[in-house]
């Protein structure tokens, strides 16, 4: 089976090609380096000659609110069309686990659009909702920093590792569409500060992490559980606990 990974060349696209490759599939990497640009939609017909499924697990390169929509508009947009085009029969997108209860924050208003477009497309799909990757803390950590601290909302989380969304993706490539969600997400659950906590430590990242009662995620206030999946989520292997040993 060809599967066309869009974004193929990042963290988890790579690791998604890596899995598809093991288990026989026709793995084809897309990405600007590789001449494929789903902005303009240069180079995507070619990519997508002869195609069963397109994984997209592009991020924008910028978070602010009108880039980001902007981002994964024209992008879904383009890969969309040229499925159509193509006979794609199997859409696959990463998007996160509470878009739909995050809508006051701009990033995931524009994932929920990318969401919504893809389901009034026509092109059988599925949509592979993560959590936040254990990769991130630190990156998390500087968006809630005042002044050298790092400020964390009162709420928890479920991460995971990117090698297990990974996976999740991969295995959903090769499956019937579902024409829905799957959500994928860690083993163990975090107050949000324990959560930063230890994966700056990974990072020998001195800062210290306290618990605002009014902290706010992205500049918005969030409910305790929002950044949690549901009880079908599929779970992760992989411990924080485990991946943070392993970089050591």
């Amino acid at each position: 089976m060809k599967v066309v990974v869009i974004g193929g060349t990042g963290l988890i696209g790579s690791k998604v090609v890596a899995a598809l490759t093991e288990h026989g599939h026709e793995a084809v990497a897309a990405s600007p380096s590789t001449g494929v640009d789903t902005l303009t939609g240069e180079g995507l017909a070619e990519a997508l000659a002869g195609a069963s499924v397109v994984v997209d697990v592009t991020n924008s390169p910028s978070f602010a609110d009108d880039a980001v929509l902007d981002f994964f508009r024209r992008s879904t947009e383009q890969q969309l069309k040229a499925e159509s085009e193509a006979g794609v029969a199997h859409h696959v997108a990463l998007s996160v686990v509470g878009t739909d209860r995050l809508q006051a924050i701009g990033y995931f208003r524009a994932k929920q659009t990318q969401e919504d477009m893809i389901r009034e497309s026509g092109v059988p799909f599925s949509i592979v909702r993560a959590t936040q990757f254990f990769e991130f803390a630190q990156g998390l950590a500087d968006s809630a920093t005042e002044d050298g601290t790092v400020v964390a909302a009162p709420i928890k989380i479920q991460p995971i590792f990117s090698g297990d969304v990974a996976a999740a993706v991969a295995r959903t490539a090769v499956g019937a569409p579902v024409n829905g969600i799957v959500e994928v997400a860690g083993p163990d659950t975090f107050a949000f500060e324990d959560f930063l906590r230890k994966g700056l430590a990974v990072q020998g990242d001195p800062r210290p992490v306290v618990t605002e009662p009014q902290g706010l995620y992205w500049g918005a206030a969030l409910q305790e559980s929002d950044l949690l999946a549901g009880p079908d989520a599929s779970i992760g292997a992989t411990s924080l606990a485990e991946w943070s040993a392993r970089q050591a």
